[in-house]
């Protein structure tokens, strides 16, 4: 009781404006306890804070502020979906905005229309646009864009750019790497440079890949070794046999006729080959190193080509897809039919250009002629320049020999002369 006296006295004691002012603040109770009437009516809180009951019964806060000698009010929403408490905080944070000179208003708007754009600003439209950026050949962008579908969008295709968090990249990063670290290092990198083009064109913050960047094992290459004679036999004389698609059986054997790299054997068109001069020109758009590409159609690459023409001669592509003519095979269907032919783990497709090179340096030939047909480019710029015009001779004499020594190990086990 004393103490219930002094508390009393206190506020007996307070000025009778301040005592006014505590009992026209806005209380739960009063907010909760406030009838509609015939006409809109308002209770007042404090700083500009009131609630407004309208006739129907809704009740909501809203702000009254002076800003440049202008009057003007902000709703801060219905009670009591939004409580005093929330509305009060709205009511400071927008009291701060006009002390510092803006309208919080407009600034409502202008955050509202930030989150609209953010949300449509979703990781697989910013992907689109950067892939858009990039002057790789289509193949090579299909076979981005396939992996992003598979791996990435199914969990973060759809979010916004902007909210995306490390955390959410490095749950998927790590199970991907479970079943296919490859596919991870790759994924990591894409994922990267997406981000990274999203922060350069404002609509992300940072690049949430950064901060989990070395959170997986690193990825080794695994450099296949060169087969033997023996081996090289094995493989052409197995793919040769297998009852497999004949398109993707022709395709692999040009790639060991060609020494060159699967993505430009599977998407070779019809337009770049001169079956009279015996010459395949590669555009450099289709090249890793993007300058235009020469070389000689050996007796047995221009037996693969005529045995195609009556079947794709029509068509763009020399090795259509399975389930469209107008587009070429998957690079996949090379490792599918080596799979299938239990060479998975010992070879794989880049694996001919390294058997290629080193059974041509064992064969006795110079390394700027070996070099020029798996289209390295030659830091030397006098020597880079004859590469490619004196060095196509030689190289046509080179391949052909390559190419019958191919046949003869394929049909005598590996035991024919190099």
């Amino acid at each position: 009781m004393q103490k219930l006296g002094t508390v009393v006295g206190m506020v007996l004691d307070w000025p009778l404006g301040l005592v006014g002012m505590v009992q026209s603040m806005l209380t739960d109770m009063r907010c909760r306890t406030a009838k509609p009437r015939e006409r809109l009516y308002r209770l007042n809180d404090r700083d500009g804070l009131y609630l407004e009951v309208k006739p129907n019964g809704v009740k909501a806060f809203r702000y009254r502020f002076k800003l440049g000698g202008k009057e003007s009010m902000m709703g801060l929403g219905e009670y009591p979906a939004t409580p005093l408490s929330e509305a009060r905080e709205k009511a400071l944070a927008a009291r701060k905005l006009v002390k510092d000179g803006f309208n919080p208003v407009q600034q409502k708007q202008l955050d509202k229309a930030r989150q609209e754009l953010g949300r449509s600003n979703t990781l697989s439209l910013i992907a689109a646009e950067w892939l858009a950026t990039k002057d790789w050949e289509d193949v090579t962008k299909k076979r981005r864009l396939d992996m992003l579908q598979r791996v990435v969008f199914p969990a973060l295709g759809k979010l916004p750019v902007r909210d995306i968090t490390a955390h959410q990249v490095l749950a998927i990063l790590q199970a991907t790497h479970a079943r296919a670290p490859s596919v991870a290092a790759e994924a990591k990198r894409t994922l990267s440079a997406i981000f990274q083009f999203a922060v350069a064109t404002l609509r992300a913050d940072i690049d949430p890949v950064w901060p989990v960047r070395n959170a997986l094992p690193k990825n080794k290459t695994q450099h296949k070794t060169a087969l033997t004679k023996e081996q090289v036999g094995k493989l052409l004389r197995e793919i040769g046999e297998h009852k497999g698609n004949f398109m993707t059986i022709q395709a692999f054997r040009l790639l060991w006729y060609t020494l060159l790299r699967a993505n430009e054997v599977a998407a070779a068109e019809w337009s770049e080959i001169d079956l009279e001069k015996r010459v395949w020109t590669i555009p450099a758009e289709r090249m890793k190193a993007r300058r235009p590409h020469s070389i000689y159609l050996t007796d047995q690459a221009l037996e693969i080509f005529r045995g195609m023409q009556p079947q794709t001669g029509k068509y763009k592509y020399v090795f259509t897809g399975r389930d469209s003519k107008q587009m070429p095979i998957a690079i996949a269907t090379f490792r599918q039919l080596l799979y299938k032919n239990g060479w998975t783990g010992t070879f794989s497709p880049h694996g001919t250009r390294t058997t290629g090179s080193t059974m041509l340096h064992e064969m006795g030939h110079r390394s700027e002629l070996i070099e020029a047909q798996l289209a390295h480019i030659d830091q030397n710029q006098v020597r880079r320049t004859y590469n490619h015009t004196d060095y196509f001779s030689e190289r046509a004499k080179m391949m052909q020999e390559w190419c019958d020594f191919l046949d003869g190990v394929s049909k005598n086990g590996g035991n024919c002369d190099a």
